[in-house]
């Protein structure tokens, strides 16, 4: 006798931001298939990172389908949640999205850039919860999954079975860049900052002499406070982060009814 599954009725859409072939992906679908057979996987055709929360509003969205329950959109990350909510799955729509594993961090300021991070917005939007997960690595280098791969079961598992979510939430989860032996802990983690300067423009000059222009990346270190997802990432640990898609500043929205309503 098979052994039951233990979320049988979840119904999960498992998105990216680094296209359909990616490891990452391929690992999150494998660690899912352990909860509920009822895993779709509605991805881009091709890598879509830093695509943030952008749809295509001026081309059209191509749909192909990969197998049973695998189809890749040339589209960005977004528009992969759309097409998944009002076309692959709209007779019966995903109750949990994935979006993920990334092939690289996405803390701090990333989460505004994160094509991985928007795909959890969208279905947030949607009305589902969602959740990120993301695996550092170096900048040139590849992300080590091992620790993601032994990890990210039981953090879903209890993310999954907790019905006390709150509404316009999503979970930002980023595994270090280490193997999971040398993992130190999980934490529950805020936003962290970095100073100015990740992005630069780096000028070059083509065969015939014009112009043109890559955008530089480089992580200048952020703050150090022990809370934050930057810290624990520092630290090796496994960083978890609330985040609500309520951008409002609640204590400037205060001053500013001072200043310019009396």
């Amino acid at each position: 006798m098979s052994k039951r599954k233990p979320f049988p009725s979840t119904r999960i859409l498992i998105t990216n931001d680094d296209g359909i072939e990616a490891p990452g992906i391929k690992i999150l679908e494998e660690i899912v298939r352990e909860f509920t057979d009822d895993v779709w996987v509605v991805a881009p055709d091709h890598e879509r990172s830093g695509a943030s929360h952008s749809i295509s509003l001026h081309v059209p969205i191509r749909l192909r389908r990969v197998s049973e329950k695998s189809y890749a959109v040339v589209g960005t990350p977004t528009d992969c949640v759309l097409m998944a909510f009002h076309e692959v799955m709209k007779d019966h729509k995903p109750t949990l999205v994935l979006s993920g594993f990334n092939n690289g961090a996405n803390l701090a300021e990333d989460v505004t850039y994160s094509g991985t991070i928007a795909a959890a917005m969208e279905g947030t939007l949607l009305g589902v919860r969602s959740i990120a997960l993301s695996v550092v690595r170096p900048l040139a280098g590849q992300a080590s999954w091992e620790g993601a791969r032994q990890y990210a079961p039981g953090l879903l598992h209890k993310l999954i079975a907790d019905e006390a979510w709150p509404a316009q939430s999503l979970i930002n989860i980023n595994f270090p860049d280490c193997g999971p032996d040398d993992i130190t802990e999980i934490r529950v983690t805020r936003q962290g900052q970095r100073p100015p300067g990740a992005f630069s423009i780096d000028a070059r000059v083509d065969g015939r002499q014009v112009p043109y222009y890559w955008v530089k990346l480089s992580y200048p270190e952020g703050e150090k406070q022990p809370d934050t997802d930057l810290h624990a990432i520092q630290q090796n640990a496994v960083s978890v982060t609330p985040i609500q898609l309520d951008f409002t500043n609640y204590e400037w929205q205060s001053r500013l009814r001072g200043l310019l309503l009396d």
